[in-house]
């Protein structure tokens, strides 16, 4: 992706991610490159990492932003992210704006891989039609992969939330819902992509008979949620749920 004031050029090295960034950092680029790393974190499944070695830093205040990115996506894709920056005074640089503080700051790109804590992560997807009965099927795959999974206390919850999220893409896109579910450290995060750009608004439901369980129930059961652009366009719309002791006075009316 090219702009005028930063580019961001996507490789890897080994299992992680890595983002070249190059071109003048500055208040105007800032939105860009801070964007830009978040929409990328998005199908960034083993770690992220942000080589900012050619980076042209106009205004080191600014550096605060791969802290802000860190906080961002620790909850969602919750993958692990390091920065790389060659130059030992660029290094002390970054430390005196406490970025090291939030990222790991490594000299290279072996040094920041091996910097990723990478948990034990489970995660599985599926597309689904836009037919008839696609929800239940969302719902059965949710099923079936917590079980395996050995957490079906989370199955309720997230199925409910599986079911909102396919519906509202069935019902305000064109897109076919992709599915996917991640599972680290006890923690279980739905999410569900589409090809429209335009932000997810979850709607409540206008009577009992309508499809999907609405905003008020997804802000319930959900630790956390949101809407985040992807780097190949388009939107995934996620939820963050944790297992959490059940009392016969639940109720999950919308």
């Amino acid at each position: 992706m090219i702009s005028s004031a930063v580019h961001l050029a996507v490789g890897s090295h080994g299992t992680a991610t890595v983002v070249t960034v190059t071109g003048e950092f500055d208040r105007v680029s800032y939105p860009q490159l801070r964007d830009g790393l978040l929409k990328i974190a998005t199908d960034a499944p083993d770690g992220l990492v942000a080589d900012i070695s050619a980076l042209e830093i106009g205004d080191p205040s600014l550096l605060s932003v791969f802290a802000l990115i860190a906080m961002r996506i620790g909850d969602w894709p919750g993958i692990p992210f390091t920065v790389v920056v060659a130059e030992p005074e660029r290094r002390t640089l970054l430390g005196r704006h406490a970025v090291d503080r939030y990222v790991p700051v490594r000299a290279d790109l072996a040094a920041a891989a091996a910097a990723l804590d990478h948990p034990v992560r489970r995660r599985s997807e599926r597309t689904f039609a836009r037919a008839e009965g696609s929800s239940a099927q969302a719902r059965e795959f949710v099923t079936g992969r917590l079980a395996q999974w050995g957490v079906p206390g989370l199955s309720e919850d997230a199925r409910f939330i599986a079911t909102e999220l396919v519906e509202n893409v069935l019902k305000h896109t064109t897109s076919e819902p992709r599915l996917r579910l991640d599972l680290r450290a006890g923690v279980c995060t739905v999410a569900v992509a589409d090809q429209d750009p335009r932000p997810a608004v979850l709607l409540e439901r206008l009577s009992p008979f309508e499809p999907g369980m609405g905003l008020k129930l997804v802000a319930q059961l959900a630790r956390t949620w949101g809407c985040s652009r992807s780097w190949a366009g388009g939107k995934v719309v996620w939820a963050v749920l944790v297992q959490r002791p059940r009392t016969s006075g639940d109720s999950y009316a919308g």
